[in-house]
């Protein structure tokens, strides 16, 4: 058996279902790592990646509080492509090395990475042994987020053309869950593909 613990990488665009569909996998016994919670924890008050976005963005993108303004960012991000660029080269390696040192030292029966971004980022792809997508029709996303989130459609449809297109995710997709119906259509597809991940890790 490989010390190296065998790993999928869980991605799917914004409203997709990404969180259910890990939740399902943990209840299974695999190990979740999520680098939306990582990337949280190093923009937090005192989080290791603030001294550099400080350094990089200025004093006006942290709080009070000392954690990233996340609404200025986003709305910096957003209208600037470089700026988007220089965010990402602070976080992402840092979200990354986080994200690996907890996938190394998981007990559970193998690992989940749930990346949003894993399709865009360029360096995932070859640290998992397979890509799972969670898809869904653009209209059911929409109204998710729409109602999730309260934004206007426009908002919504900002945020997923800022992701790669849905044709992109699917090809890169060894596997793929489609969450337009209800729960217990994606649990019968999480359990086949927890016993398929089983099968290769053993």
């Amino acid at each position: 058996m490989s010390s190296v613990p065998f790993a999928v990488g869980l991605t799917g665009g914004i409203g997709s279902g990404k969180s259910t569909v890990a939740d399902m996998f943990a209840a299974r016994g695999a190990t979740i790592v999520d680098t939306d919670l990582i990337a949280h924890s190093m923009t937090a008050p005192q989080g290791p990646a603030m001294p550099a976005i400080v350094a990089e963005f200025g004093a006006e993108f942290a709080d009070a509080s000392g954690a990233m303004d996340r609404a200025r960012m986003r709305e910096l991000v957003f209208s600037d492509a470089g700026a988007k660029t220089r965010l990402e080269a602070i976080l992402h390696p840092r979200i990354r090395d986080a994200a690996l040192a907890a996938g190394a030292a998981a007990t559970g029966a193998y690992v989940i990475y749930a990346v949003p971004l894993l399709i865009e980022s360029g360096t995932w792809r070859a640290r998992v042994a397979r890509v799972l997508a969670v898809d869904c029709e653009e209209q059911v996303q929409i109204a998710r987020v729409m109602a999730r989130n309260n934004l206007p459609e426009a908002q919504v449809r900002a945020i997923m053309a800022a992701q790669v297109s849905r044709t992109q995710r699917l090809a890169a997709a060894d596997d793929v869950i489609v969450n337009n119906a209800g729960i217990a259509e994606l649990e019968a597809q999480v359990e086949r593909l927890h016993a398929l991940y089983l099968q290769i890790r053993w």
